[in-house]
Order: C-alpha cells, then sequence, then structure tokens
C-alpha cells in the first residue's frame, strides 16, 4: 500500500508560520526554517517584554512622583512612608497621572501629608 502523507496539513501548517512573519527582511518571511527560527525567536522576546513592560512603566511613575514631591521639599521615600502611615491608598499610576495631569489635586495630597 502507498504511504499516505497529509500535505494539506502540512501546507497550512507552514503557510500559518509564513504568514506570520510577513514583514520581515529576506529569507526570513519566505524560507519556511528561517522563518520559524525567527518567529520563534519574536514570540520569546514579546513574552519577555509582555513582563519587562511592568517594570518599566513602575519605574517612570517612580521617576515622576519624585520629580513631582521634590518641588514640595519633600524625597520620594518620604512622601511614599507618609501615604503608607496615613493610609492613603492610591497606587503609583494614579499619583503619577495626578501629578502630570492635575498639580493641584497631588499637591492637596502633598499638603496632606506635612
Amino acid at each position: 500500500m502507498p504511504r499516505s502523507v497529509n500535505s494539506v496539513a502540512s501546507r497550512a501548517r507552514r503557510k500559518k508560520i509564513l504568514k506570520q512573519t510577513k514583514g520581515n527582511f529576506l529569507a526570513r518571511r519566505n524560507v519556511y526554517t528561517v522563518a520559524k527560527n525567527t518567529l520563534e525567536k519574536g514570540l520569546t522576546y514579546a513574552y519577555r517584554d509582555r513582563k519587562k513592560k511592568k517594570i518599566e512603566f513602575r519605574a517612570l511613575w517612580i521617576q515622576r512622583i519624585n520629580a513631582a514631591v521634590r518641588m514640595y521639599g519633600m524625597s520620594y521615600s518620604e512622601f511614599m512612608g507618609k501615604i503608607h502611615e496615613k493610609g492613603i491608598e492610591i497606587n503609583r499610576k494614579v499619583l503619577a497621572d495626578l501629578a502630570m495631569n492635575q498639580p493641584e489635586a497631588f499637591k492637596a495630597i502633598v499638603d496632606s501629608l506635612k
């Protein structure tokens, strides 16, 4: 009996990978084995950087809060210590947003801590 190969499924699998690497340069988009390696590495970076993004944004928020708080003669660590002491439950994301976009509201928070 002749050997049966499911070429429809194989072709579909290869097309799926080649479709995902569309936009890459030279062989990275149209040679299956190279495209597969490129895609795997890209997906690995994407997974890693979704985690890294959270770390980078937290660092940005801290820098923004620190810059805003120093205008009122405090340091970031002092400010956060007093916030936790008073039991104010505002996260860094919101504090940074207030410092950037609504300085008067941020000033009210700082004044309540002094």
